[in-house]
């Protein structure tokens, strides 16, 4: 694949160009007459987006969450996957905050997610806190970036501003479901001429950019899914900066993506559909795709999507259950992942080790709190002795249990118990029942019953 070629972008001879800075966009106001770009009028050739996974170099992937909660355990799986896969290469580890819905982040999401992965042991390359060249790494802190590149499509033709209101939108997809066709847009301002474009503009109207989506289909070869290919017409033109200025999801991670010469894209499979626009951006860009990798959901045990109502389903809830680090990444490793054995306990060194993204299943995997439950057992009890005796007696100390921490009863309790023990809380009932056992009572019954034998 050829090397990104833009005026004011530095490249490297490799399919993952590093584009240090954008290419700068002139602004001015000609305008593109009408007939020079017809709606829908360039096609996209199926086998000009498909290709065979041949590892690039370098490796570079990343984790881009939202701040609007916590960490769900879906998103540590998709974490995971690109840690292991970055490590097993000798690649990077891009971590990237996607805060572009302004009303639903928040700062303390964001602390959030950033104490959970690093309890995790997930630690970061480039992004929030440690930096990197192809910062910044918080989308809201990139929207002149947006903005230029935007401008780049509308001067090329391929994006063209949309003076439709809401309610004629809304009108078209009423119609649309009257006639039982697919409620795209149907292309009103597609072909508008100059004239009409600079009436609306002088009047004030407000305008979206809409990509002009071209004819025919699109197929990308999948590394976990295979072979994945969507009809075009379906679409319709899409918008990709809004009336507001502010760009949308797909066209803000596609730019992100591409300038931060991301190789691999390993994310969960509720993503394969906006697959579809970022491949088109990508090509009106002339931006090179990276590999993608869409990861099953993980599911509940009735094999709905997990969620709440399963009960925990964040990181930090699990981590404030008690549950070690080690056995969470180990058990996330193992929803949707094996290297081919018997064998499940895994160091996060081992699973580096072990770990190949071709191997991902494709089917769903099913949460079992009870399996989770057993691995944080068998972690706690491969930790050394005197790790697990801090562990449980800071914890009796704390919840008020003993009035110390350390000692020859706590050791000798802490090496009666362990073996019963999977939660660090689990600790409470085992010494509570030791306590109150009845020794003496059962003492005297044994002695009794000895003497009428």
């Amino acid at each position: 694949m050829a090397a990104l070629m833009m005026v004011g972008a530095t490249a490297t001879v490799t399919p993952w160009a590093k584009v240090v800075a954008p290419p700068i966009i002139l602004h001015h106001h000609r305008r593109i007459t009408a007939t020079c770009f017809l709606r829908r009028a360039f096609s996209l050739k199926a086998s000009s987006l498909s290709h065979q996974h041949q590892e690039p170099s370098p490796v570079r992937v990343r984790f881009a969450p939202s701040p609007t909660g916590n960490l769900h355990v879906g998103g540590a799986r998709t974490a995971l996957f690109n840690y292991l896969f970055a490590r097993s290469k000798g690649g990077t580890f891009v971590l990237r905050i996607e805060d572009t819905d302004l009303e639903r982040s928040t700062k303390e999401s964001e602390e959030a997610l950033l104490r959970d992965l690093s309890w995790l042991g997930l630690g970061w390359d480039e992004g929030p806190g440690v930096g990197g060249d192809y910062g910044p790494y918080r989308q809201s802190e990139r929207n002149s970036l947006y903005k230029q590149y935007a401008e780049k499509l509308l001067e090329s033709g391929q994006v063209y501003r949309c003076f439709c209101s809401n309610e004629e939108l809304e009108k078209m997809k009423e119609v649309a479901k009257l006639k039982q066709l697919p409620p795209v847009y149907t292309g009103k301002w597609a072909n508008a001429t100059n004239e009409e474009v600079e009436e609306e503009l002088t009047k004030g109207t407000p305008y979206t950019y809409r990509f002009r989506v071209p004819k025919g289909n699109l197929k990308i070869n999948d590394i976990i899914r295979g072979e994945v290919s969507w009809s075009l017409d379906t679409l319709g033109d899409f918008v990709i900066m809004r009336s507001n200025g502010q760009p949308v999801y797909n066209f803000c991670v596609t730019v992100d993506d591409a300038t931060m010469a991301i190789s691999h894209v390993i994310r969960a499979e509720e993503h394969l559909p906006n697959t579809l626009r970022q491949a088109l951006i990508y090509k009106a860009l002339g931006f090179p795709m990276p590999y993608f990798a869409h990861v099953s959901l993980i599911l509940a045990p009735d094999r709905s999507k997990l969620s709440k109502r399963h009960g925990a389903t964040s990181v930090g809830q699990f981590r404030e259950m008690g549950y070690l680090p080690e056995a969470m990444v180990n058990y996330l490793a193992l929803l949707g992942w094996g290297d081919g054995t018997e064998n499940e306990f895994f160091t996060l060194n081992q699973l580096v080790e072990k770990f190949t993204i071709e191997r991902v299943n494709k089917s769903g995997a099913v949460f079992d709190s009870t399996k989770l439950r057993w691995m944080n057992g068998q972690h706690l009890r491969a930790r050394p002795s005197q790790e697990v005796a801090q562990l449980i007696g800071d914890h009796w100390k704390a919840s008020g249990l003993l009035t110390v921490s350390t000692g020859p009863f706590v050791d000798e309790a802490i090496e009666l118990l362990k073996d019963g023990i999977d939660l660090i809380p689990d600790a409470d009932t085992a010494l509570s029942n030791l306590l109150s056992y009845p020794i003496h009572s059962t003492l005297q019954r044994y002695s009794l019953i000895m003497y009428m034998i």
